[in-house]
Parts: C-alpha cells; sequence; structure tokens
C-alpha cells in the first residue's frame, strides 16, 4: 500500500540559546570547572524521554564527587552512569519540569532537536522546524515560563540542502565554481583576478562572497555563532 505524502511549508533550522541558570544541570555546572556537555540523542514525542543520554566530559580527577553532584541538582530526577572512558562519561538522565520548553518544542511544535550542548554556561541546541512561526510561538512560550531564551541563527532548509549550511544562493555557487575551477587546489589552478572575470564580478566582490562564505562553514562547522564569542 503506498504511503501518502504531505507536502508542508519549508522549513527551518534555527540555533537557540537558554541560561544554564535556567535550564537543566544548573547547578552541576556551577559545581564544576571546564565540564563539557552533549546530548547523545534526542527523542521526540515521549514526555518521559527528553534529552535521556547526556555525555559528560573532563579530565579523571573533575570526576571527583560527580556523581553527588548530579544527584544534588535539583533539575535532574535520576540519572544512571551507563559509561565511563575515564575523561567522558555517558549517563542516562530522567528531569524535572525545567526541561519544558524543549518539550513544548518536540511536542506541540513537532519540532527535532538535531543537537544540544552546553557552551560557557549556557545550552545551546541546533533544531529543525516545520515552519518559521513555531519559533515565534516556541519564544512566547519561553517568555510566559520566565525562560530567557534567545534565537542565535536562522536559515530555511532549502530543497537542495543548501540552506542547512546557512548559505546564500549566490555564496553557494561562488564557492562550487571556485572548486570547480580549481582556487582551492594546491597550488591553485585559478587566482582570484581569473575567477573574478569567470564569475563576471568584480574582485573586490568576490572576495567579499567568498569571505562570508568561509565564515558561514566555519561556524556552522564548529557550531559557535558569531555572537558567542
Amino acid at each position: 500500500m503506498p504511503v501518502a505524502v504531505v507536502e508542508t511549508t519549508m522549513s527551518t533550522i534555527a540555533e537557540l540559546t537558554v541560561p544554564a541558570q535556567e535550564f537543566a544541570l544548573r547547578e552541576t555546572l556551577e559545581a564544576t570547572d571546564n565540564l563539557d556537555v552533549e546530548i547523545e540523542r534526542v527523542v521526540a514525542y515521549d514526555p518521559d524521554h527528553v534529552m535521556p543520554y547526556v555525555w559528560f566530559a573532563d579530565d579523571e580527577a573533575a570526576f571527583e564527587g560527580f556523581d553527588d553532584a548530579l544527584a544534588d541538582d535539583p533539575t535532574v530526577e535520576a540519572a544512571e552512569r551507563l559509561t565511563d572512558l575515564d575523561d567522558e562519561r555517558l549517563y542516562r538522565m530522567h528531569w524535572v519540569d525545567d526541561v519544558t520548553v524543549i518539550l513544548h518544542l518536540l511536542t506541540e511544535e513537532r519540532a527535532t532537536v538535531m543537537d544540544a550542548s552546553v557552551e560557557g554556561r549556557q545550552w545551546r541546541f541546533r533544531v529543525l522546524v516545520p515552519e518559521r512561526e513555531s519559533l515565534s510561538r516556541t519564544y512566547d512560550f519561553a517568555t510566559e515560563q520566565g525562560l530567557t531564551i534567545e534565537v542565535r541563527k536562522i536559515h530555511r532548509l532549502e530543497d537542495d540542502r543548501r540552506g542547512r549550511y546557512g548559505l546564500t544562493d549566490a555564496q553557494y555557487e561562488t564557492l562550487v565554481a571556485a572548486l570547480e575551477h580549481g582556487y582551492y587546489e594546491i597550488p591553485r589552478v585559478i587566482d582570484m583576478d581569473a575567477l573574478s572575470d569567470e564569475l563576471d564580478v568584480s574582485h573586490q566582490a568576490l572576495s567579499e562572497r567568498l569571505r562570508r562564505a568561509h565564515l558561514t562553514l566555519v561556524e556552522e562547522a564548529i557550531q559557535v555563532g558569531s555572537g558567542d564569542g
């Protein structure tokens, strides 16, 4: 039996941040230094299993008393250590109501959390939402709950997937042309002047377009927005 395909509006990828003191693991993060936190997997549409698997990374000495810190953290209902690799640990987590904003995204807005991690004293989420208006509703919901949520970056998921990297059409086409003509070869097959002639743009316009495209790709690769410092 054929599966019915429903056409929807253009999906949007957004990067959101929430202060750690208003979200999960706030006391654990305050009690530890240089602790890396990353969500292994996000289960959608299941209120009892939101962000269940969490990796913590630090040097082995920093993990002394870590389990006690988790047990005392008011945002953690229960935590089970699954893997211990000396400087990395994987836990199965059960949260209290502090993850309501993400639960709202998953259940009410039908979003997918592509990844989530802690940077400094902030939680950063990269989410895929079916429509841009979902972000406005999520922002309103978070505000009503007394949470501070910031939308750092937004871009549409284009049909050919270039949008997932945040590139404009001009930037994407310029990068493709530069690659095809050997601009990134060592040594270069074509220089900036020749490439600008090939694309029929000025040298300055080409230089600026490449720099912006490179900056966007680097930010996407290391998942740090330009406003994160």
